[in-house]
């Protein structure tokens, strides 16, 4: 039986520091696995050092760590540390307040509409529908 992983609560000094590493090397976004899937979301971090990604694993108690494709052999090989969905959401409303880059507006609009706009059976009403359009549009335009 594959038991549903709860994201740790993580210290002060851990939350902080890992919204560094979001802010600094990582990502907030909506993503889809497949063309027709509905968006979900996504928190990434991408390093070369893969005791910091298992740093951030081990401290949150969810997510993955793989490895990226190397372009070049002149390239240093580099891991990525994803979490989705729920796990996310759990997160980011533990490092929301110690983010400073354009990803802080990105957490605050999550935070305030994800849960709303996304019933668990991905069965959307049409004000849902139109609404959660709205949403990930907002959100897009959140940039740098």
């Amino acid at each position: 039986m594959n038991r549903y992983k709860k994201t740790r609560t993580l210290s002060r000094e851990d939350a902080a520091y890992i919204a560094g590493l979001i802010d600094g090397e990582g990502t907030i976004a909506l993503s889809r696995k497949h063309r027709q899937d509905n968006r979900q979301l996504a928190i990434s971090i991408a390093n070369t050092e893969t005791a910091l990604l298992e740093f951030v694993r081990n401290a949150t108690g969810v997510g993955k760590i793989t490895r990226k494709r190397i372009a070049h052999p002149e390239h240093t090989p580099s891991m990525t540390y994803v979490v989705t969905n729920r796990q996310a959401l759990a997160l980011l409303s533990q490092i929301a307040p110690y983010l400073r880059s354009y990803k802080a507006r990105r957490a605050d609009l999550v935070l305030e509409h994800y849960l709303r706009l996304t019933p668990r059976n991905g069965r959307y009403s049409t004000q849902q529908h139109i609404e959660r359009e709205r949403f990930i549009d907002e959100f897009q335009h959140i940039r740098p």
